[in-house]
């Protein structure tokens, strides 16, 4: 009779181990970095990553605190589907002073990236210089040109882009866009919480 195997994949102390090294790794921590975060020794942190070793809750729980997380989010206790399409058409669209915008991404318990969507009229901006930060202390930003010309603006200083130009910086920066050209910009905006140890 053949052996059974076990689906790797399915197995959810494998699970919880990839999910907290990539949490970790999205940190840019080292196991040292999350064992001095969380008080767990390195060596059980390795163990639970490669799933030799399942967390007492206890454990878990320490280590969700060290990677900013409540022990719900960490086991993803609080989530009730792991896949949730984002339809175009039920997108809401937000209009100012010729900024029209969307949010792509559902608000999910625990997420920690956003994106969204925006078209950027000729001559508009989507604020100023003395503007304060709209993000999260460590947080970063990624925007994507589609079409068009974008000057961004970074804690004062002017980055041009144009069509397929991308630019990352720390969105807790003061920071805004403008459309120096005379047709209308797209872009895509990537903000990712707690990225940065600050």
């Amino acid at each position: 009779m053949a052996a059974k195997t076990r689906s790797v994949d399915r197995d959810p102390v494998q699970q919880s181990g990839r999910r907290v090294r990539a949490l970790r790794e999205a940190r840019g921590l080292s196991l040292r970095d999350l064992a001095d975060l969380s008080g767990v020794s390195a060596p059980m942190l390795s163990q639970v990553e490669r799933g030799d070793t399942s967390p007492t809750l206890a454990v878990a729980g320490k280590i969700a605190a060290g990677l900013g997380l409540s022990l719900s989010q960490l086991l993803r206790l609080d989530e009730g589907h792991h896949v949730v399409l984002a339809r175009a058409k039920e997108r809401r669209s937000v209009r100012r002073n010729g900024h029209r915008y969307e949010q792509v991404t559902p608000g999910l318990p625990g997420e920690r990236a956003s994106v969204t969507v925006h078209a950027l009229r000729a001559g508009a901006r989507t604020g100023g210089a003395g503007d304060a930060p709209l993000h999260a202390a460590g947080s970063r930003e990624t925007v994507l040109v589609q079409a068009g010309a974008l000057a961004v603006f970074v804690d004062g200083e002017r980055f041009e882009l144009g069509a397929g130009d991308a630019i990352t910086f720390d969105a807790d920066l003061p920071h805004h866009f403008e459309n120096p050209g005379n047709t209308e910009t797209t872009f895509t905006a990537v903000v990712t919480a707690g990225l940065r140890n600050t």
